[in-house]
């Protein structure tokens, strides 16, 4: 019935692994994103929950949902999940990151063929993968506001890629991705904020950017779809609507193996134009820095929902833009004090 009714969808960019090729790679220039319609199979879906639910069960180390990460021990604060139902356990999550740190068969997933064929196609033929999230998305759970993957991972060469595959049916009612399709085109990464709106997670929210919710289209897809949309695309998620069920995915990241990964806190105490993050797997083609070797860095953690989503008492954007304001105006009274005294 999904796969109907994305057939007749208002708008394009919708194909099956055979149809890849020219036309689906110029979509993916033109507008920032594609669907692969029928990229995993029921068995490799089903094979991918049964392997979500035995993460946040703690299988393969404890987490919890209050933001930690996985230990191989049992913490104190470790979360009971005695006497609850597989659906119970993972409803207490909203997103995992990392969750190939994890599981062999997230990590698999990482380098699944159908995937790889349309990476290369729209990256080029020496791909690298740094992160995966694997988003439950219980009913009644937030979305995530508008923001571009590349302003939280940079890349060196605007390469970044997102991989979010489907493991439910994801429409409208369960909370789809939204996207603006071409606003990748600007290279222009958008200021963020951290809003106060209760109908989406912690993660801050861009703004000032000349787009409006009109020029927004959902990408409805069915269980197994992958949707690979552009770093600077500016996409969204709304909240789970339905009464009951999920809308998982598990999202991966890829770029170009020939560009550096300047993906680094300050405390590196490196230079960020010679920054190079090596915790990376290899998924196609060859590495031309792998003299430098890899390295385990990033463990799973869990990302906080707020209650309900992050109306807990942030500053809405219009506080914020006043709060941003004083500070400048402060910094150039500061400015011209100094100078006055010279």
């Amino acid at each position: 019935m999904l796969i109907a009714m994305i057939t007749s969808s208002t708008h394009s960019g919708y194909f099956t692994v055979n149809e890849l090729g020219d036309e689906s790679t110029a979509f993916y220039r033109e507008n920032g994103f594609i669907v692969l319609t029928d990229a995993f199979s029921v068995d490799e879906v089903d094979e991918l929950r049964r392997d979500a639910v035995a993460i946040c069960r703690g299988d393969y180390g404890t987490l919890s949902p209050q933001g930690n990460h996985m230990h191989q021990d049992q913490p104190s604060d470790a979360p009971d999940f005695t006497n609850m139902s597989d659906d119970e356990i993972i409803a207490q999550f909203l997103c995992i990151h990392f969750p190939h740190k994890a599981s062999a068969i997230m990590k698999r997933a990482l380098t699944h063929p159908t995937a790889v064929q349309a990476l290369t196609a729209i990256i080029g033929p020496n791909v690298k993968c740094m992160q995966s999230m694997l988003f439950i998305k219980a009913s009644g759970k937030p979305g995530q506001a508008w923001h571009q993957d590349e302003y939280f991972i940079p890349t060196r060469d605007r390469s970044l890629a997102g991989a979010w595959i489907s493991l439910d049916n994801a429409t409208v009612d369960n909370g789809c991705l939204w996207v603006i399709p071409g606003s990748h085109r600007s290279g222009v990464l958008w200021p963020m904020y951290p809003h106060n709106k209760s109908e989406y997670d912690c993660a801050a929210e861009a703004y000032n950017f000349p787009y409006s919710d009109e020029d927004a289209v959902p990408v409805e897809v069915p269980a197994g779809a992958i949707v690979f949309f552009n770093g600077y695309l500016l996409h969204k998620s709304l909240p789970n609507r339905k009464t009951s069920g999920f809308r998982r995915a598990l999202v991966n990241h890829y770029m170009s193996a020939e560009s550096l990964l300047p993906w680094a806190r300050s405390e590196t105490q490196v230079a960020i134009g010679h920054y190079d993050k090596r915790d990376i797997v290899m998924v196609a083609g060859e590495d031309p820095y792998a003299y430098k070797g890899t390295e385990d860095i990033a463990k799973p953690t869990v990302r906080s929902a707020g209650e309900g989503g992050c109306g807990d008492g942030r500053m809405s954007k219009e506080e914020f833009l006043k709060r941003q304001a004083k500070e400048k105006a402060k910094k150039a009274c500061n400015c011209e004090s100094n100078d006055s005294g010279r």
